[in-house]
């Protein structure tokens, strides 16, 4: 297979890859409310179907990243996409709320060997001055699985049942594995030979699962302790990697290398700002403004859309211009997006949710593909699994972080009770704090993308 034949093979595969997982994430929360009443369930329970799957992606990215670079890329995708599609048919077949997040939860161990990998793979195939274009097809990629997955979400769930969104994607999953074994030629792993740290990933899981269970269960005791054993755990989790030989994670890349850690830190805050919005649109949208499954979808499609339309653009663009001023943009326009939403309330026009959620998408789009082409830019190959992983990493921790943040307002604003016409005003409540909380964030996050330093000059 000659150079251009593997180029292509690695953008299709990636690209497919790339739109699944999104396309499972964001059909899955248009069903979020029809799941809420088969099995009786209160807000906070119902967002595990959501944070059990992030939770198990982001516990496995640094670990699969790792292995990536040490047993082969490939070989870690291959059985990622596997297992994913293994687990997408049990979810569907769930009996249960018990079995379905079990199964969820599986589905986000399989899903972090694909998300860790994907990318990689295409920076090891592409070279430098080509990365800024195809990270952008791979954004768009994403972003056009998140516009699918409400729309097709919608009609699905409303006319075959919530199972059906996890039956449909079996098949691309399937598609996904013959590609991989037949055209995808060829193994990276540019750190054959080191060992695996196995101590360093068991405190790193122990951590994320303590911070995010923590989170779930505030304001308890237990919720305090928990999250401050997290932080702990993370402080001897850095410790461990600096002074380990061969660290699952490298941590000096943080240490010594600005443009990568804040550029990751960046990304980290705009997840958590953003990443919570189609969770609370779509309990919004069913139970306050009374739209059926497949019309909140037409609403919440607007947003990844506009992502998917404009991510290669910025993507290109991050090849010319310098990364950090397109991030940065992106970013302050997703913050105005946000204040926005903070002025909903049941009487909300949808041209108004609509016009926000264009806002959003093309912030978004602005920020993703440039900053993504600056983390995996910014560090040597041997790094690119564990770049990969990070930068995942963040994105799950952002997301997880989101939903966390909605979930303690669930709790602090619903207690344990269902969304139902009594609390509507606490519920509108609720998403008025979550979003001016995103907003400060976004805010916030503006600081970090434009201080992390220039990665062209660096380069040159």
């Amino acid at each position: 297979m000659n150079s251009d034949q593997q180029k292509r093979a690695a953008l299709l595969i990636a690209t497919m890859a790339s739109f699944t997982g999104p396309f499972m994430i964001s059909s899955i929360n248009i069903a979020l409310p029809v799941i809420e009443k088969e099995f009786q369930l209160n807000a906070i329970l119902l967002s595990w179907i959501v944070n059990s799957f992030l939770l198990s992606t982001a516990v496995f990215l640094v670990p699969a990243g790792r292995m990536a670079d040490l047993y082969g890329r490939k070989l870690l995708f291959k059985w990622g996409i596997i297992l994913f599609s293994i687990s997408t048919l049990l979810c569907g077949l769930s009996n249960n709320i018990i079995q379905l997040i079990l199964f969820r939860t599986l589905q986000g161990m399989s899903g972090a060997m694909i998300m860790t990998t994907g990318v990689a793979i295409l920076i090891s195939v592409f070279p430098a001055n080509e990365r800024g274009r195809v990270l952008g097809i791979n954004v768009a990629a994403v972003y056009t699985g998140l516009s699918m997955g409400p729309f097709a979400g919608g009609l699905l769930t409303q006319h075959l049942g919530w199972r059906s969104v996890f039956y449909t994607t079996v098949p691309l999953s399937l598609l996904i594995v013959y590609f991989t074994v037949y055209r995808l030629k060829g193994e990276w792993a540019d750190a054959k030979g080191e060992k695996f740290d196995l101590t360093g990933t068991l405190i790193y899981a122990m951590a994320l699962i303590a911070l995010v269970y923590g989170a779930s269960v505030l304001p308890s005791i237990l919720g305090v302790i928990l999250i401050l054993t997290g932080i702990l755990l993370l402080w001897i989790f850095a410790r461990w990697e600096l002074s380990h030989k061969f660290p699952v994670f490298e941590v000096k890349l943080f240490k010594g290398n600005r443009v990568f850690a804040f550029s990751n830190l960046a990304a980290l805050i705009n997840y958590s700002a953003t990443f919570a919005i189609t969770f609370l649109l779509s309990l919004y949208l069913q139970n306050i403004l009374g739209l059926s499954p497949q019309n909140a979808g037409f609403v919440l499609v607007s947003q990844p859309v506009i992502m998917a339309i404009f991510s290669p653009y910025a993507g290109r663009l991050s090849d010319r211009v310098e990364p950090r001023i397109i991030a940065s943009l992106g970013m302050a326009i997703t913050a105005i997006g946000l204040i926005l939403f903070i002025f909903t309330n049941s009487e909300t026009s949808l041209t108004y949710i609509v016009m926000a959620l264009v806002l959003l998408g093309f912030g978004f789009a602005l920020f993703s593909s440039p900053n993504m082409n600056t983390i995996m830019s910014s560090v040597e190959k041997r790094f690119y699994g564990i770049a990969s992983g990070s930068a995942a990493t963040m994105r799950l921790l952002g997301q997880m972080m989101s939903m966390a943040i909605a979930t303690l307002l669930f709790a602090l604003f619903l207690g344990k009770e269902p969304i139902n016409t009594s609390n509507i005003p606490a519920f509108i409540t609720s998403i008025k704090w979550a979003f001016g909380i995103f907003s400060v964030l976004c805010i916030t996050g503006i600081y970090f993308s434009m201080a992390r330093g220039e990665l062209h000059n660096s380069k040159s």
